[in-house]
């Protein structure tokens, strides 16, 4: 939900994530310039602050790099990143193998979501290729 500060920058940034699924602010940007050129990284940044802080959008796995990633998708749920293109796609599968890894530790009291990393089936395909 939008807060009451809603603002066409607000809108259209919540339209692009939508489109994209999750998205950083330096992918934001070159999408949203498109439509507002004079658009700053700044006003972004406040702008995708300002939903997570709302609830709008949840934050997704970091960047190789470290840079923030946006997710739409604000239900509790795990991350595949594949690691040649960086992809990002919501799973679901810490109800499947947190018993595995709660008796790998030993008993250890686990919380949080899993991100798993490998390569998609695209770049499985080119790395055969």
């Amino acid at each position: 939900m939008i807060s009451s500060r809603a603002t066409k920058y607000s809108k259209a940034v919540l339209d692009t994530i939508t489109e994209l699924g999750h998205a950083s602010n330096a992918e934001l940007i070159d999408k949203l310039r498109l439509e507002f050129p004079d658009l700053s990284a700044t006003t972004v940044h406040r702008v995708t602050s300002r939903l997570v802080d709302s609830g709008a959008l949840a934050l997704a796995p970091p960047e190789s790099d470290g840079s923030m990633k946006f997710d739409i998708n604000t239900s509790p749920h795990d991350h595949f990143i594949c690691r040649v293109c960086g992809g990002i796609k919501d799973i679901n599968v810490v109800d499947d193998v947190m018993p595995t890894i709660v008796e790998a530790l030993g008993g250890c009291r686990v919380s949080g979501r899993l991100t798993i990393q490998g390569e998609c089936e695209k770049c499985k395909v080119k790395l055969r290729g």
